[in-house]
């Protein structure tokens, strides 16, 4: 019989005694296991012999990528072979026992390996299964291959991030695994509250494409109405040169666009019947921007800020992300968090918002590929002598040095 952990849930971890498995790899479903392991769940990572591919995504530090090692944070790892009968066999008890599952498998592999939702909700009826993929589980793209970039490109998110050569760029960072992540943990959040109710789980489809598309939010209607693309938003708003670095400044109505012309000692532009609104400052937008770049350019970052600031400007410095971790107000408020993790060294990575004390700190460190075998199936219920069994057959693997109690 599977060890029970009899833990109360508290604010700082409302899910502790939920058992997950997490079957994901790369980013958007080991991110959403993540989280669950942030408010307290029990996060079992079911890798394959060769490990989650994020492993090998980038420079490598010992076991990890900055991939592995940041979203695979609070978590132990079990190494089943589920290509062999006895791993999937594994697989399928343990899935009997757990409160949530997570996939990220092409639609119909976790069917055909006998870990689908239907045969799993037939012997577990509270299961709350989650499949994430590149498309979703229907629909005729629903055997494409997806990434984060073939989702920033398909939501159209791509096409509206032009550059100043007029190219459609990708976000630099893995924005749609991110908010993937983010959404599959917000829809079993609100299925473990029907649970308590209603007593049973249900089958989760999230996808990469639907998720970054519903981060474009009025985009799409105001293309739509618009006939098209849109006039440019609040000019002159946007990205400034400076004379030592860069910064943003912002507008959201039009007596800041007055008080940004008198900041900068240019109220003549304030007073240019051709910049006199909104419409006519989207419509002269080339004009109106290169002036104020050579503005800009005149004088350093914090000379700007002091002045934008005291005219009540939105206006921040750009900082790249080493320049955020160390910079005065991140520090002071804490919202970086840092874990030493084993053959890497310290992995920082930004704190997750809303969380109600600093139990993030006390996450484990990403684990190696089947640290924990041994102690995952224990607690399970499986004997030691069926373990190392299970382990000379290849259906099952304990990295080396990882324990066996």
């Amino acid at each position: 019989m599977p060890v029970e952990r009899k833990l109360s849930p508290t604010h700082d971890a409302p899910y502790r005694g939920l058992r997950v498995l997490d079957f994901g790899q790369g980013i958007a479903s080991p991110y959403c296991a993540m989280l669950l392991g942030v408010y307290g769940a029990d996060v079992i990572k079911v890798e394959p012999p060769e490990g989650d591919w994020s492993r090998y995504l980038g420079t490598t530090y010992g076991s990890h990528t900055t991939l592995s090692a940041v979203y695979n944070r609070g978590k132990r790892s079990l190494c089943l072979d589920m290509k062999h009968k006895d791993g999937i066999a594994v697989a399928q008890m343990l899935a009997r026992d757990c409160d949530v599952l997570i996939e990220g498998f092409r639609p119909g592999v976790a069917a055909r390996l006998g870990i689908g939702y239907e045969d799993l909700a037939r012997d577990n009826p509270g299961l709350i299964y989650l499949s994430v993929s590149g498309f979703g589980q229907g629909g005729p793209y629903s055997k494409r291959p997806g990434s984060d970039s073939v989702a920033q490109a398909f939501s159209g998110l791509v096409s509206i991030n032009v550059g100043n050569d007029k190219t459609p760029h990708r976000v630099g960072t893995t924005i749609s695994d991110v908010v993937t992540g983010v959404y599959a943990f917000q829809a079993i959040a609100t299925t473990l509250f029907a649970r308590a109710t209603v007593g049973t789980g249900r089958w989760i489809d999230v996808n990469l494409s639907q998720s970054t598309a519903a981060l474009l939010g009025h985009k799409v209607a105001e293309h739509i109405l618009e006939g098209g693309a849109p006039r440019a938003l609040n000019v002159p708003a946007g990205s400034y040169q400076t004379s030592d670095g860069w910064m943003m400044v912002t507008l959201v109505n039009e007596p800041q666009y007055k008080r940004l012309c008198a900041a900068v000692d240019r109220d003549d532009l304030a007073s240019d019947p051709r910049f006199a609104d909104f419409a006519g400052r989207a419509d002269s937008a080339d004009m109106l921007i290169s002036q104020m770049r050579e503005v800009f350019l005149t004088q350093p970052t914090d000379a700007w800020l002091t002045r934008l600031h005291a005219a009540d400007i939105i206006a921040e410095r750009i900082l790249n992300p080493g320049e955020w971790l160390r910079n005065i107000h991140v520090e002071a408020t804490r919202a970086a968090v840092c874990q030493d993790t084993p053959g890497v060294g310290p992995v920082y990575a930004p704190r997750t918002p809303g969380i109600a004390s600093l139990s993030e700190d006390r996450l484990c460190p990403a684990p190696d590929v089947g640290q924990d075998s041994y102690a995952v199936l224990i607690e399970a219920g499986f004997e030691r002598g069926a373990i190392d069994d299970l382990v000379k057959a290849g259906a099952v693997r304990q990295a080396k040095g990882g324990g066996t109690s």
